[in-house]
């Protein structure tokens, strides 16, 4: 060997030389790990965003882990991963967990939930490492839609310390995909909620019936915000006065000017009897059973202007089929948009009479 061929002056300075590297070594080591051990014992991050769409929409998503495929930032690298379902998915005890050469090993149970307000869970990853963490969504109702906050915290050992140490912060691995996730759940619910459907029910015959009702003239343009503040005062109207409602509300078209972007409608409850009003603004009318075309429109409001095009097109196009000059167009509201979040789900009749 190379060392025994040196004089004794010169082993004793390279003995000394690597006694002292060893000791260094020693020290950096000894200094890493007091270095790791004084590094926080707990960690906590979240990301928010602000999605335009009812709170219940968002917190229904989130809160069914068969949902999940659809937006998880993880599930998306790796889309053929093994998923296992619990016997329960929704709500307090719900779970499921997910095995996959990307993915590797975990589960994730949800603990507890506040309706429309918090969903607090719990994660477990068994490989590629093992450890565990927590999971709180929530969700407060804000003027450009609902703030959804996704957040995560947990204990950090040793390991988990050297990990992060020598790869980055637990929130700067991970916070990228909670913002691309929150992304994901913007562009799943508002294409759900984009999502709606036409159909020509056919001849059929209206019974009419009596009915209260406000008059309002806007520009066509400016037709669901003058409805937003003329339906609920005749709505109100009813049920301050217990009126007994035969049916949902509904509007109908006295003038459709698309030339001069006119409109005058009518708000309208309807009435099992003849009703004697006391305020000025709201009255009284009887509306004769007519024969007409109805249209079910399934979907948002914004797609009304099409539902009565296909509407009229259908008539012009069906020769025994004639509209009725001056006669009833009706739009029926069978559910409420306060009670069915979703506009996907809003339901819409509309009736033109024809002779």
């Amino acid at each position: 060997m190379f060392i025994f061929g040196l004089s004794n002056h010169y082993k004793i300075l390279i003995m000394k030389a690597l006694k002292y590297f060893l000791f260094l070594l020693l020290i950096s080591v000894i200094g890493f790990c007091i270095y790791i051990a004084v590094q926080p014992n707990e960690f906590s991050f979240n990301r928010s965003k602000v999605i335009k769409a009812p709170t219940s929409m968002l917190y229904n998503k989130v809160n069914d882990y068969k949902n999940w495929p659809s937006f998880s930032p993880w599930i998306e690298q790796e889309p053929t991963a093994n998923l296992t379902y619990a016997n329960k998915t929704v709500g307090i005890d719900g779970g499921y967990s997910w095995s996959g050469d990307i993915l590797g090993e975990g589960s994730m149970k949800t603990l507890n939930v506040k309706e429309n307000k918090l969903i607090e869970q719990h994660i477990q990853f068994i490989k590629p490492f093992e450890s565990e963490s927590n999971i709180k969504w929530t969700f407060e109702p804000n003027e450009g839609g609902t703030k959804v906050t996704w957040a995560m915290s947990g204990k950090q050992d040793f390991m988990t310390k050297v990990m992060t140490t020598l790869k980055g912060s637990i929130e700067e691995m991970t916070a990228p995909y909670f913002e691309r996730g929150l992304s994901k759940l913007d562009s799943i619910v508002s294409a759900d909620m984009k999502k709606y459907t036409i159909n020509i029910n056919g001849e059929t015959q209206h019974s009419g019936g009596f009915y209260i009702y406000n008059t309002a003239s806007c520009k066509i343009s400016d037709i669901e915000a003058t409805m937003e503040k003329t339906m609920p005062k005749i709505t109100q109207y009813a049920t301050n006065n217990n009126i007994q409602m035969a049916g949902p509300p509904f509007t109908y078209i006295h003038k459709w000017d698309e030339a001069n972007n006119a409109v005058i409608f009518s708000c309208c409850v309807p009435t099992i009897s003849k009703v004697v009003t006391t305020q000025d603004d709201v009255l009284t009318g009887q509306l004769q059973a007519f024969k007409a075309l109805k249209t079910t429109l399934k979907g948002n409001y914004s797609n009304l202007k099409e539902a009565w095009k296909t509407s009229m097109q259908h008539i012009n196009n069906n020769s025994d089929l004639e509209l009725e000059e001056n006669g009833p167009m009706l739009e029926v509201y069978l559910n409420n948009p306060k009670t069915t979040p979703n506009p996907a789900n809003w339901m819409t009749e509309i009736y033109i009479a024809i002779k």
